[in-house]
């Protein structure tokens, strides 16, 4: 089986940046992997992707170097297999709430006797090896996401679930569930209870000796996350790269056009007509 890389990143202990692809399209997919991201997940939960344009986004992905994982719309058994099956080298599972829900994801994403997960590596044993079956408890990566009031309250628990690898922090969530609509939706929080809550749940992911990961807006905030001790950070996400370019691309054309002392008049130009 071809080795997780995410995996000995954290070995060697450098920090991963996570790319994020909510465009269903492989070629999009294809784009990203060639940009220099350690890591990149399709997003089945808020993503417009669906599982066959998935598979072909994790096909797409396959010629570079990056590792593949994929974030399934919820705790849901099939949903995960799936995604394993189709070649996701991580599961990111959203709105992990308990220590029960987390063992039941942990449990999706091992065989017996680890878990209950379905032999059937459909695309994945011939993307990743024959021998698959033999390591995947080893290589694949599984994230439990902490976004809620009740999670937090869990949060030690949670972290302590045997087989779990890295609490994934979704701060917009996060922020709704703990202050309820008091401060504006979205990442890259810089409210002091909010910094705080983030930093409580890298602690306590890395005194549990795992994974503490976190979805940023900006690379300057995702570099001020890895400076606290983050293992893997998120960068924005292919919707908002593509905006964010053609916005810039237009307000600098709008401005310098703007700043032309006339416009040239096209039928004078061409000699009349």
């Amino acid at each position: 089986m071809r080795p997780n890389a995410i995996r000995q990143s954290f070995a060697a202990g450098k920090a991963v940046i996570n790319g994020w692809l909510s465009i269903a399209c492989p070629f999009t997919a294809e784009i990203m992997a060639h940009q220099g991201y350690d890591s990149i997940t399709i997003d089945l939960q808020h993503g417009l992707v669906g599982y066959e344009v998935a598979t072909t986004m994790l096909q797409a992905m396959q010629a570079s170097s990056v590792t593949p994982m994929v974030r399934v719309p919820w705790l849901d058994p099939g949903a995960i297999m799936k995604a394993l099956d189709a070649g996701a080298y991580g599961v990111i599972c959203p709105m992990i709430n308990t220590p029960k829900e987390a063992e039941k994801l942990v449990s999706c994403v091992r065989y017996p006797p680890n878990g209950t997960r379905s032999f059937g590596p459909t695309r994945v044993s011939i993307a990743s090896g024959a021998d698959y079956g033999e390591h995947a408890d080893r290589e694949v990566l599984c994230f439990a996401m902490i976004e809620t009031a009740q999670a937090f309250a869990n949060l030690d628990a949670i972290a302590a679930t045997p087989g779990l690898d890295g609490l994934y922090i979704g701060p917009a969530d996060l922020t709704l569930g703990l202050t309820g609509r008091q401060y504006r939706t979205g990442f890259d929080r810089e409210e002091p209870e909010m910094v705080a809550a983030i930093k409580t749940i890298l602690e306590a992911a890395h005194k549990a000796g795992i994974r503490a990961c976190l979805h940023n807006g900006t690379p300057t905030y995702a570099a001020k996350a890895i400076s606290w001790g983050f293992d893997l950070v998120t960068i924005s996400n292919d919707v908002r790269l593509l905006a964010g370019a053609a916005q810039a691309s237009v307000a600098t054309a709008r401005q310098l056009i703007g700043q032309l002392t006339s416009v040239p008049d096209l039928k004078q130009a061409a000699g009349g007509y």
